[in-house]
């Protein structure tokens, strides 16, 4: 979503859409505790890379360990503002943490949502965009799963990409993106001037 300048062009800003778990940090299973949190090799790098190239950074992550009862959302906040201080500390700057933390057959009543935001749907992208006035269309998607690429592209995310430092990816998964990189720093590398 993005607002018409006057001339009729488009005026939103461009985003990259990072999904959290094998993409900057260690995928570690139902990640909460701070003690457990590590960056993975290049991901700082490639994020300050997409932040010079103008891109505003927008953290997309599905949160299922909060419905399941493994974890709070107090824990979930915790981590996240564990991270986004490690990564201002480095110089990088998030727009926005978005998180699902509904399951349809949650074991935590309050969180059995059938959703709109956990991926492969697309609302935590387009509740993004509406909120920082991003045109989807120019902007990227960097995942480790098929669901995140399915979700950028149901929200009109420009290119989605995937990088094999989190799950492992199958032919069918690899076929569903734009390209496939070994790590964000490699992603952020390939992107034009």
């Amino acid at each position: 979503m993005s607002a018409i300048d006057t001339d009729g062009s488009r005026s939103g800003r461009k985003a990259a859409f990072v999904d959290r778990d094998g993409v900057i940090n260690v995928e570690t299973g139902f990640l909460h505790r701070v003690e457990d949190f590590q960056f993975l090799p290049g991901a700082v790098q490639g994020l300050l890379r997409l932040q010079a190239a103008g891109y505003l950074l927008v953290v997309i992550t599905n949160q299922s360990g909060i419905a399941r009862g493994l974890y709070t959302e107090a824990d979930y906040l915790r981590l996240t503002a564990h991270m986004q201080g490690l990564l201002s500390a480095a110089g990088v700057e998030l727009s926005a943490v978005e998180y699902c933390p509904h399951l349809p057959d949650a074991r935590i009543a309050r969180y059995r949502v059938d959703c709109d935001c956990r991926k492969p749907l697309p609302g935590m992208l387009t509740r993004a965009a509406a909120a920082l006035n991003i045109e989807l269309a120019t902007s990227i998607l960097v995942g480790d799963r098929a669901a995140d690429i399915q979700a950028g592209r149901s929200a009109g995310v420009g290119r989605c990409w995937l990088v094999r430092s989190g799950a492992a990816l199958s032919q069918a998964d690899i076929e569903l993106a734009d390209a496939v990189f070994d790590d964000l720093a490699h992603c952020a590398r390939a992107l034009p001037g």
